[in-house]
């Protein structure tokens, strides 16, 4: 999830566990742990694209980070806060670290909570910018800092946002299973024979749902809105995986197609090839674009090193996807 909503999941965790003992600053302090996790994002500025992607949500998303972290910040902190007790600092922290990928999991990229077991939850039922679930989230906390640290009004507002927001969360997987078999039916009334098909919300809600569905030579990309009433009408995307040609058993290429888990296509454009990601869908509502969110260039050195250079993305598209999201979010 964005910083902003993991900063408030910390703070409230953080609140829960301490506030009692040390007020406000169980907040801060829940808040800064809230954010540690998600500095993995460095990496990207010390690796290639393909090592800093693989990585992304891994060892700082997992248990044993939680745990780990959990045990060096709680001695920290006891060894200069008024408050000494090791066992309640490791509490706030563990907390709050562990939560974080919690809920990232929930989303399309997912987490390696598990690490280092190769298993990535994603639940993909949330978008990483929600307001829906923050909004109130930050509300209830905002009041509950209003009060003192042992009034029952506090704990009954930090309480109120965490089993809001948890709520939520579940009423966001019955959401998902309804787009999901309205996907289906339609895949079934056209006739359409798939492989496997994969669903999430679109940006900042939870109303509009994609879904990207295999056949053996193609992917189909669908939208539907709570509110349509008409079919669903699906885009074909041909793989194109053989543009790769001998690229196929390249290690970094496998890597590639491992982390986008396996929904990729090719596309040529004049004498370069792109590798596209389609988990995270397109810049764009019109019909056939190939702006796609996560677009690589695919650039291979003379020692045959392949690299995977992202195409950046431009505002006014982001802009104009926002509003055509909106409108479409009101049905078709």
């Amino acid at each position: 999830m964005d910083s902003l909503t993991q900063i408030v999941l910390g703070a409230a965790v953080g609140e829960a566990v301490l506030g009692r003992k040390v007020g406000n600053k169980a907040m801060l302090y829940g808040a800064i742990a809230g954010t540690i996790p998600d500095l993995d994002v460095l990496a990207s500025h010390f690796t290639d694209t393909v090592t800093a992607l693989s990585i992304h949500r891994g060892f700082t998303h997992s248990i044993i980070f939680s745990i780990l972290f959990a045990v060096i910040f709680g001695w920290i902190i006891s060894r200069f806060e008024s408050y000494k007790s090791f066992k309640g600092w490791f509490s706030l922290f563990f907390w709050a670290f562990v939560t974080h990928p919690i809920l990232d999991a929930h989303t399309t990229w997912g987490t390696q909570l598990f690490w280092p077991f190769d298993i990535r939850l994603a639940f993909k039922t949330i978008f990483v910018i929600d307001p829906l679930y923050t909004l109130p989230f930050l509300i209830f906390l905002i009041l509950a800092m209003r009060h003192k640290r042992h009034t029952k009004k506090r704990r009954l507002y930090n309480n109120l946002g965490l089993l809001i927001s948890t709520f939520y969360l579940v009423i966001t997987f019955f959401l998902k299973w309804l787009a999901f078999t309205k996907f289906e039916s339609a895949l079934k009334e056209q006739n359409i024979n798939y492989l496997k098909i994969d669903t999430r919300p679109s940006p900042l809600n939870t109303i509009l749902w994609s879904a990207n569905i295999e056949t053996n030579d193609a992917y189909l990309l669908g939208n539907y809105s709570f509110f349509d009433t008409k079919p669903i009408r699906f885009e074909i995307y041909p793989k194109r995986h053989d543009l790769l040609g001998d690229l196929k058993t390249n290690e970094d290429v496998l890597r590639m197609i491992k982390t986008c888990e396996g929904w990729y296509t090719i596309n040529k454009v004049n004498e370069d090839y792109y590798f596209n990601d389609l988990r995270f869908g397109l810049m764009s509502l019109e019909p056939n674009s190939e702006n796609f969110v996560f677009k690589y260039k695919i650039i291979v050195n003379d020692n045959d090193k392949v690299q995977f250079e992202e195409v950046q993305k431009d505002r006014r598209d982001g802009k104009k996807l926002l509003t055509d999201l909106w409108k479409r979010l009101k049905g078709n």
